[in-house]
C-alpha cells in the first residue's frame, strides 16, 4: 500500500514536487493558502535551471513559451556598467502564468489540490513536506513588483536581455516575460529608502495615470529615477504586489521536518536563482519521498537523505551569494565592483558558476 504525502504550500517547489510524485502514482494532498492565478513578488526569470531537473519534474511543456534571455546588463544609476552573456539562457515566465499551469497540471494528474486551505498547527509530521515560502523575520528588506506593458516597439523595450539596476540600499531587475509584458521587481531596505523618499513625479506622457504605490517612489529614492521614469507610462497597477521582512541566506538543512524551496533557504534575489532552486530542491526530494511512500524507507531516513542532498547542492551557492550581496547595495562598494567589471578583472563566469 502506498503511503500518501502532504505538501503544505503551493508555490514552485510544492507544485512541481506534487506533480512529479503523481507521475510515480504517489497519492498527494497539496494545501495552498491562496488561489490561482495570482501575482507574486518575484524576478520571474529562471537562471541556472539544468536539463536534468526539467526532465525529472516534467517541466518542458510548462516552460515551452518562456522568453529566453541570453544577456544581462548591469546598471549603476543611469550608467550601464557591464553587459554579460549568460552561459545558458535564463527563462522569463510570469508567476501568474507559471503557478497556474503547474496547479492545473497537478490537478489533471489527480493530485488533491486544496486551495484557500491553511494547515494549523504547522508542525513537522511524517509524510508532511513544508514548501510554505519565505520564513517570517524582522528583516528591514522588502520586495515590490509590477508588470510593465509597453506598446510593441517602444523605445527602451526592444531586446529580451535581463537588466539589473543598482541603487542606494536597493536594486531592481527588469526582464521580459510572456505576452509582451515585462516584470519589474525591486529589493529595498525599507528604513533607508523611506527616509529619503519623496513622491514620484511622472512626466507629461504619464500624467493622470494611477501608479503602483510605492514602487516608483522607492525607485526614485534609491537613485533609480531614470528607471522609474522609463517604466512609469506603462505600469499595470493590477499586477502590483509587495512582500515585507525578506530574510535571505537563512537555511534549514537539518531538523525533524522537511522544508523545500524558500522555506529551506532564500538566496539573494540578484542571482536570479530562487526559482531554479525551488525546482531543484523538489527534484532532489523526489526519489527519497517516493521511496518513503512505497514503504522502502522510514520518514527520518528520507528526511536525512533529502537534507543531505540539499546541503551538498546549495551550501556553497548560498555562501557565495551572501559574500557578494553587500557589494550590490552600498554606493562605495558598487563603485569598486563597477571598476573591476569595466577593467575586466572581475571573474564573472566563475562567479556565475558559484551562484548557480
Amino acid at each position: 500500500m502506498t503511503q500518501p504525502l502532504e505538501i503544505v504550500g503551493g508555490g514552485l517547489a510544492g507544485l512541481s514536487l506534487g506533480l512529479a510524485l503523481r507521475g510515480q502514482d504517489v497519492p498527494v494532498a497539496l494545501h495552498e493558502a491562496g488561489a490561482y492565478p495570482r501575482h507574486r513578488v518575484c524576478g520571474e526569470f529562471i537562471a541556472g535551471l539544468d536539463d536534468a531537473t526539467i526532465r525529472r519534474l516534467g517541466l518542458a511543456p510548462i516552460l515551452a513559451d518562456a522568453v529566453p534571455h541570453e544577456t544581462v546588463t548591469w546598471y549603476r544609476g543611469r550608467e550601464a556598467v557591464r553587459r554579460q552573456r549568460l552561459p545558458r539562457p535564463a527563462l522569463g515566465l510570469s508567476r501568474h502564468t507559471l503557478d497556474a499551469r503547474l496547479a492545473d497540471a497537478f490537478a489533471a494528474a489527480n493530485g488533491s489540490l486544496r486551495c484557500n486551505s491553511r494547515v494549523t498547527p504547522l508542525t513537522p509530521a511524517p509524510g508532511r513536506v513544508l514548501t510554505t515560502g519565505r520564513r517570517r523575520s524582522k528583516s528591514p528588506w522588502i520586495g515590490l513588483k509590477a508588470h510593465v506593458v509597453p506598446p510593441r516597439g517602444s523605445r527602451g523595450f526592444a531586446s529580451n536581455g535581463l537588466e539589473v539596476h543598482l541603487g542606494r540600499d536597493a536594486y531592481a531587475g527588469l526582464s521580459a516575460v510572456e505576452g509582451g509584458r515585462w516584470n519589474l521587481c525591486g529589493f529595498f531596505r525599507r528604513p533607508a529608502v523611506e527616509a529619503a523618499s519623496r513622491p514620484f513625479s511622472p512626466g507629461p506622457e504619464a500624467a493622470g495615470r494611477r501608479f503602483p504605490f510605492p514602487l516608483l517612489d522607492f525607485l526614485q529614492a534609491a537613485g533609480l529615477d531614470a528607471l522609474a521614469a522609463r517604466v512609469a507610462p506603462y505600469l499595470d497597477p493590477s499586477s502590483f504586489t509587495a512582500v515585507a521582512a525578506l530574510q535571505v541566506n537563512r537555511f534549514v538543512f537539518r531538523g525533524p521536518g522537511l522544508a523545500l524551496g524558500d522555506a529551506c533557504a532564500m538566496i539573494p534575489p540578484f542571482t536570479g536563482d530562487g526559482m531554479a532552486m525551488a525546482f531543484q530542491s523538489a527534484a532532489l526530494a523526489l526519489a527519497p519521498l517516493a521511496g518513503y511512500a512505497r514503504g522502502e524507507t522510514n520518514w527520518p531516513a528520507a528526511v536525512r537523505s533529502v537534507q543531505s542532498a540539499l546541503r551538498r547542492r546549495f551550501a556553497v551557492r548560498l555562501a557565495s551569494a551572501a559574500a557578494l550581496h553587500p557589494f550590490l547595495l552600498r554606493p562605495g562598494r558598487q563603485r569598486w565592483l563597477a571598476a573591476a567589471a569595466q577593467a575586466g578583472v572581475l571573474p564573472l563566469r566563475s562567479l556565475y558558476s558559484l551562484l548557480h
